[in-house]
């Protein structure tokens, strides 16, 4: 990627940046079972990532019992959301080089906003990151084009040559509702395949092999 082609990009953060599908995975179980219904299939919590954790809890819990499943949630998966965190291949390094050329960058993500940051920490992606924002730090969420304006308003930049880069449908909606451009990664739940037919401008299995720094 030259400079010249993105002055901005935000990234998603699950599936995208990280792989924290172990703990995610565990608590959603812990949480439902403890509730008294059935463990929940993974592959389901995984497909249904790039939404809200309440809209993946209410695949498997009823509604007059989904905000005691939300709170549970939330106070379970401090305790475990470092075990099994993965940096997946090329996060560090696409986010050093586009700081490097002098792009901004951010992260939007459905993700609970006090988690995202603390994870970013925890990654060593802060340092390049002139916002980070999820869940609850406003009322809007993915695909929401509010968000994704106040996320470039955070970073005092436009929608012109604004690039988000995400691994599902969800977020090539993102994208298209704000009106920029979409990279899909296939490192989460959605193949290549799947990317591009949601929209996405390119796909490939990796960051790396995005091509956004040489």
């Amino acid at each position: 990627m030259s400079d010249s082609t993105f002055s901005t990009v935000l990234w998603d953060m699950d599936g995208t940046l990280i792989d924290q599908t172990a703990g995610i995975i565990r608590c959603f179980g812990d949480v439902i079972t403890q509730m008294g219904c059935p463990a929940p299939d993974a592959m389901e919590i995984r497909r249904s990532m790039g939404g809200t954790m309440r809209s993946t809890m209410s695949l498997f819990i009823l509604e007059d019992k989904l905000d005691d499943a939300c709170n549970a949630f939330r106070a379970h998966f401090p305790k475990i959301m470092m075990e099994g965190l993965i940096i997946l291949p090329g996060a560090l390094e696409c986010l050093q080089g586009l700081n490097a050329a002098g792009i901004s960058q951010g992260i939007l993500t459905n993700k609970h906003g006090p988690t995202a940051r603390t994870v970013a920490d925890h990654c060593g992606f802060s340092e390049y990151l002139s916002c980070c924002i999820g869940n609850t730090d406003t009322d809007w969420n993915k695909p929401d084009a509010a968000l994704t304006q106040f996320a470039l308003e955070q970073i005092g930049a436009t929608t012109e040559k604004a690039l988000y880069i995400g691994d599902s449908p969800t977020d090539v909606a993102t994208a298209q509702n704000a009106g920029i451009a979409c990279y899909g990664v296939s490192s989460g739940a959605h193949s290549v395949a799947e990317l591009l037919d949601a929209g996405a401008e390119k796909a490939a299995t990796s960051l790396k092999d995005l091509g956004l720094v040489e």
